[in-house]
């Protein structure tokens, strides 16, 4: 009789226990530590599920530890934004209300405009309220108004552009070649007043424009008055969202 051949049995693989003990460890850990915090304060368990939809998600997978709580980055640098926005535009809205009830104090109204949007704080002074007619030297009826204004500003940490404007009705004497000329003068001069009253010369610039950025029609008296302006803008730091822009408005 021939010899029986043997049989050997065959092994199957059981490599694939090791990382799926290691998983059913992993999630045995997860629930003891998920519940364990969900009997203290179930906040922090919500919190902390969350985190982990996100890394499982395949979100952001660092988080941080901020006292008690574990916030995404993400969230976190994205709240951060958001609230320094906030602020900005509450401080800029404060001073914007201020300088409204200094121009009406003042009489000024229908010659100085004050607006706030997303892009900043401006104030549009007519230059009939600033110097004489062909002139860039600062009347002194207006300075305690400019000082006012001045001061407000100091509570805002942000540059600060003025810009000169003038009306069509070319201008050539002593002092003035152009139009230009007397918008940068005019501009230099109030740059140095609100620096002499506080203002850092650091976050302060000036623009001439003369008569080629036209807000009105210079084909009217009416028009020419209002383009013959020197613009006091307030840049912001932090861009504001939608809604912020519609809680800021405009004052003539």
């Amino acid at each position: 009789m021939g010899k029986k051949k043997k049989h050997h049995d065959e092994h199957v693989d059981e490599a694939w226990l090791l990382p799926y003990s290691d998983l059913l460890t992993l999630l045995l850990a997860l629930f003891i530590v998920m519940f364990a915090m969900g009997q203290t304060d179930k906040a922090k368990l919500e919190q902390v599920s969350k985190s982990f939809q996100t890394i499982f998600a395949g979100g952001s997978g660092v988080t941080t530890q901020s006292g008690n709580a574990i916030v995404s980055n993400e969230n976190a640098g994205s709240s951060s934004k958001m609230s320094n926005a906030q602020i900005e535009t509450d401080k800029m809205e404060s001073v914007k209300k201020q300088l409204e009830k200094e121009i009406q104090d003042k009489g000024y109204s229908d010659k100085v405009n004050v607006q706030l949007d997303k892009e900043g704080l401006e104030i549009s002074i007519q230059s009939t309220v600033l110097f004489n007619s062909g002139d860039a030297t600062i009347v002194n009826g207006v300075t305690p108004m400019l000082n006012d204004v001045s001061k407000m500003l100091l509570n805002l940490n942000n540059n600060v552009r003025i810009a000169g404007h003038t009306d069509n009705i070319p201008i050539s004497n002593a002092k003035f070649r152009s139009n230009w000329d007397l918008s940068a003068m005019r501009a230099v001069n109030v740059l140095n007043f609100m620096v002499n009253a506080g203002m850092n010369p650091n976050k302060i610039s000036t623009q001439a424009y003369g008569e080629y950025q036209p807000k009105y029609d210079n084909a009217t008296e009416e028009g020419r008055a209002k383009n013959r302006r020197v613009e006091i803008f307030v840049i912001r730091n932090f861009p504001a969202t939608t809604a912020e822009d519609k809680n800021t408005g405009s004052t003539n």
